[in-house]
């Protein structure tokens, strides 16, 4: 047990010096502090002088003038350092937020699968706060107090040993009100961190899904839940605060006892002549400073617990693997066919999605996915586009296993156009461009060309901003069929030499879904094509049909060999084609 805190903090400590800490400004902030503290222990030696030769007609006006000099000294001082250790600490959390940021970036999907993106949100945000305020504003209290206690302790011992050893009673006593608390303190801030991060992932999830709920009048549902998570978290602050008005009024007990027991006996002192006023003076001075470092020291490792936990998330995160393919080869794929050879793959390990699916496609052949809901049509998708990979098996271009690819090579040569066309929150210029490196350098004759070949010229040219009109978040103020568009504008921008589509009008009504299969046809036009298929009338010319039922192929074969040769195809075809 005596190792666990240890133990615990290593993983921190480390994660700390993994930022890169502005040792200079560390160093000045904790150097100034210490220049603070030591005026801050004159000050009582100064006014023991005072004190001790104080009359009307014996003021020092020079001591006077020491004094004030020492104050404002200490002030510009203490007020230097401060914002140096909260610079440092404002460095640390933003470089914590970079690594973070850019490590979420690049995690596999699967991780998103398992996570909800409010949760994310809170590990790059509240989690990394909760370090910054340990180092910007605790940590700082902490050194400059460890550094007050030691040398007011030293003073005390030199000027009256008898009474600072009385005055020692209350250490003890303090640590038998804080350790059992500082635990308890430690269990419900982990708590309160978690259930934090679950609550911003419902209320992300919740407003970004508003249409859908409120189209399902689920506002009392969403009410009930939201009510859960707070009053979970009220209970959380609640025991927080519990603790809190625990201690405040129970060090201030202690230390009241502490005062009057020195007052007594420091005035029987001074009674006796064996201390003077000033010496008496002077001692509850340095008691004082003694007294506010050992408050603080509370709050520290109430915060260095939360950090502990935070950091254990932090860690975690940082932890996991990246997505494969960050490094590999830049290869121009054109004209090159595709092998899919043995692929099998499950999201979990005890529910197989693809078993042994093996396919080849030719250069510029349109190849179309159907099969029954759950076949695995969507997963081969996942697969081509490398958002998975497969357990075993490998898709080839050319000669070449894709996974020898570099990722951002391999995708910057395919397009993608599915059902619903996400599109970020911004213009439509930045819809059109988003993702392309050279997206500075696009002219808007360029766009409108792209607009243009993807019939999505007309309706922008009615909006009066036109390329910089604004889409809304997801794209809401556009409908579906202006969406779908400006999907098709951007493959079209991106010039794939693989173009992948999940039943692209599958959502629209009859007269966009002309207009954009229009789009479509002008976007297939010499390029490698995988089209999943919810309605077969869109792939009666494929070149060819894959037929998926339960992660196997049970056909391959143009409509009409299949409708010739598969039953279940038939059936399929003649349910929605007489």
């Amino acid at each position: 047990m005596k190792n666990e805190p240890q133990k615990n903090l290593k993983p921190f400590i480390s994660l700390i010096l993994s930022t890169k800490i502005p040792k200079l400004a560390l160093t000045l902030g904790l150097i100034g502090s210490l220049i603070t503290t030591l005026i801050g222990l004159s000050i009582p030696l100064l006014t023991r002088e005072l004190v001790d030769g104080f009359s009307v007609d014996s003021i020092s006006v020079v001591l006077i003038v020491i004094l004030g000099v020492v104050f404002i000294l200490q002030a510009v001082i203490d007020g230097l350092s401060m914002y140096l250790l909260a610079y440092v600490g404002q460095k640390i959390v933003a470089k914590l937020r970079e690594k973070m940021w850019f490590k979420l970036l690049r995690l596999p999907v699967n991780y998103f699968d398992k996570k909800t993106s409010g949760e994310s949100v809170s590990r790059v945000v509240n989690d990394t706060g909760i370090v910054k305020d340990l180092i910007s504003q605790h940590f700082p209290n902490f050194i400059s107090g460890i550094i007050t206690i030691i040398g007011a302790v030293i003073i005390l011992f030199i000027m009256d040993w008898k009474m600072t050893l009385l005055m020692f009673i209350s250490v003890p006593v303090t640590a038998a009100i804080l350790i059992p608390l500082g635990r308890q303190m430690a269990k419900i801030s982990r708590g309160l961190q978690d259930e934090t991060a679950m609550f911003t992932g419902s209320v992300q999830q919740t407003l970004s899904e508003i249409r859908l709920m409120k189209a399902s009048n689920a506002e009392k549902m969403e009410e009930a839940k939201g009510l859960t998570g707070i009053n979970t978290l009220l209970g959380f602050g609640l025991r927080e605060s519990r603790i809190f008005a625990m201690i405040g009024p129970l060090i201030y007990l202690v230390i009241m006892v502490v005062i009057v027991i020195i007052i007594g006996y420091g005035g029987i002192r001074v009674a006796e002549g064996t201390m003077t006023t000033g010496s008496l003076v002077a001692f509850l001075l340095y008691l004082f400073q003694i007294i506010f470092p050992i408050t603080s020291f509370t709050m520290f490792f109430t915060q260095l617990q939360k950090a502990k936990g935070a950091t254990e998330r932090i860690i975690d995160i940082l932890e996991i693997p990246l997505e494969e393919g960050q490094e590999g080869v830049d290869t121009d794929i054109t004209n090159q066919p595709i092998h899919v050879e043995s692929l099998y793959f499950g999201y979990s390990e005890d529910e197989p999605v693809l078993n042994g699916v093996t396919f080849d496609v030719e250069p510029g052949e349109m190849v179309a996915f159907a099969g029954p809901s759950g076949g695995g049509k969507t997963t081969m998708f996942g697969l081509l586009e490398r958002f998975y990979e497969p357990t075993s098996g490998e898709i080839r271009i050319g000669h070449t296993p894709i996974k020898e690819l570099s990722m951002a090579s391999w995708r910057r040569q395919i397009g993608y156009v599915s059902q619903d066309s996400p599109m970020m929150a911004g213009t439509i210029r930045e819809n059109l461009c988003y993702g392309l490196e050279d997206a500075d350098t696009i002219s808007d004759e360029r766009l409108w060309e792209v607009a243009k070949m993807a019939y999505a010229d007309q309706f922008i040219k009615e909006f009066p901003e036109q390329l910089n009109t604004e889409v809304g978040e997801r794209g809401v103020k556009l409908s579906g069929g202006q969406r779908q568009r400006i999907a098709i504008a951007r493959a079209f921008l991106r010039d794939p030499k693989i173009l992948m589509m999940d039943e692209a009008t599958a959502s629209l009504d009859s007269q966009s879904e002309g207009i954009v299969q229009q789009a479509l046809t002008r976007l297939m036009e010499g390029r490698t094509t995988f089209v999943i298929a919810h309605r077969l009338s869109t792939i009666v010319h494929a070149d060819k049909i894959i037929f998926i039922e339960k992660g196997k192929i049970t056909g391959i074969g143009t409509h009409q060999e299949l409708v010739n040769s598969h039953d279940l195809y038939r059936e399929f075809a003649e349910q929605q084609l007489t």
